[in-house]
């Protein structure tokens, strides 16, 4: 090898070093800003019993409105323990005085992917007496679904059937309810004995403009799916920061309250919020309100409010460095594309990735394939797996492509790879989730959950 060559080959290998050092330093530092967050809502002296606020949070809602009780709470001089539900222990309950919990319900009635080891272990627990426990619980939960405030019904039973004293009647949001939410407030200032904490409403929506719409399916069986850049409204103002796996909620002109949320399909690098939108049809044929908007009546040009929210549970976190196996359906490409967009972004010397992607048919719902079939050839996509359940007599999706690859699957899971699903959640993510349990077993799927190495955005 020539000297050039060694001079390169230690330039690259330089390179990925201090891309890697980079990476981890930005992750270390988020690591102890939230760190010292936590810390500054404990009490001051020693021996003075801290209040719990818990959170079982999907998409991040329950998390903001925790961290926004604990910080109100510890300005009216009450300290305070703030931690996502996982991390009670029964122990913790039986030495507490006092638990105020936020939780949401994911699906049809179930816990939260994060709180699922707590409603497992901890909640099979019936012998436990908490009868020195008072209790405040917010569920947060969506009326379109039959199980409403499932999970956080059930929680509060478990916690009164032990004996828990509630501190007041368990308070139920219909998505985000500014009533329901005005009402944990109040009972919050009663507790804290003040009269005058801090509102904490949602950022205020923002003006965009939407740049640029595009049709990326016609002749497709399916609704029509449409790729759409929306930039900030006022000239040449910056872009909000958000990672990959964040949110956006847009306000539909005649529904103001009642925001939808999108997958952000893009990174701050690329200039714009890419969003990845399907057409949908109610029950009587008509558009669905939000989609239907957005993909006929909003032109070019328009203005459309937002704002952007951060989705803790779908971030990279942890797995900056890891490979990550993404396994999406539909407009669930949208999450995953900004995960793919952020390691491009990042530069060279990144963990491999691989893409399980299911549609009905190759020749009309293949989105964004130029654009990853070129990221394969570049070395991002180590692995990409095109489902298309229509092309042939018997229905294949992402499920089956996934069992045929178990092999590889335990392979990359061994070598520590993340496991990122988006999508579906009525179908695909079901089966998704019992294949890789088949595959995996319960336990190591489990402990994946735990450790943040299996993320899911479904819906």
């Amino acid at each position: 090898m020539t000297s050039e060559k060694w001079l390169f080959a230690l330039a690259t290998v330089l390179g990925y070093a201090l891309l890697c050092g980079a990476v981890a330093w930005q992750h270390r530092n988020r690591q102890r800003a939230a760190q010292r967050r936590v810390q500054a809502l404990l009490p001051a002296t020693p021996g003075v019993p801290a209040w719990w606020v818990a959170y079982a949070s999907q998409t991040g809602q329950a998390e903001e409105l925790a961290l926004q009780t604990a910080q109100a709470l510890h300005t009216a001089g009450v300290p305070v323990r703030l931690a996502p539900l996982s991390q009670l222990r029964l122990a913790d309950l039986q030495q507490a005085d006092r638990l105020l919990c936020i939780a949401s319900t994911y699906g049809e009635g179930d816990p939260p992917d994060s709180a699922v080891p707590f409603a497992r272990q901890v909640m099979a627990d019936a012998d436990v007496t908490l009868s020195h426990l008072h209790v405040g619980l917010l569920a947060l939960g969506d009326r379109t679904y039959a199980h409403f405030c499932g999970f956080g019904r059930q929680l509060d039973q478990w916690l009164t059937g032990r004996g828990a004293q509630a501190l007041f009647e368990r308070i139920e949001v219909d998505k985000s309810d500014p009533d329901a939410l005005q009402r944990w407030r109040q009972h919050l200032a009663h507790l804290a004995g003040t009269s005058d904490l801090p509102d904490w409403d949602a950022p205020a929506l923002q003006a965009w403009r939407l740049r640029a719409r595009r049709h990326l399916n016609p002749g497709s069986a399916g609704e029509e799916v449409h790729h759409m850049e929306l930039v900030p409204e006022e000239t040449g103002a910056a872009l909000p920061e958000w990672q990959a796996g964040d949110l956006v909620q847009v306000e539909v002109p005649g529904a103001p309250g009642e925001p939808r949320d999108y997958s952000i399909a893009s990174v701050p690098q690329d200039g714009a919020v890419h969003l990845l939108v399907r057409r949908t049809r109610r029950a009587d044929g008509s558009p669905g309100v939000a989609s239907g908007w957005l993909t006929r009546v909003a032109q070019p040009g328009d203005t459309v409010m937002l704002r952007v929210r951060p989705h803790g549970g779908f971030r990279v976190g942890d797995n900056a460095g890891r490979p990550l196996i993404l396994i999406g359906n539909g407009t669930g490409l949208a999450g995953l594309r900004g995960h793919m967009r952020a390691r491009v972004a990042a530069g060279k010397g990144q963990a491999p990735m691989w893409l399980l992607f299911g549609e009905r048919n190759a020749a009309c719902d293949a989105h964004y394939r130029d654009e990853i079939d070129a990221w394969q050839r570049g070395g991002w996509l180590r692995r990409v797996d095109w489902v298309f359940s229509r092309d042939q007599a018997e229905r294949r999706y992402v499920q089956h492509a996934l069992a045929e690859a178990a092999a590889d699957l335990k392979d990359w899971v061994g070598q520590g790879a993340a496991v990122y699903v988006c999508g579906s959640l009525e179908g695909m993510a079901g089966e998704v989730n019992a294949t890789l349990q088949q595959i995996l077993g319960e336990e190591t799927l489990q402990q994946l959950t735990a450790d943040g190495r299996y993320r899911r955005d479904v819906y």
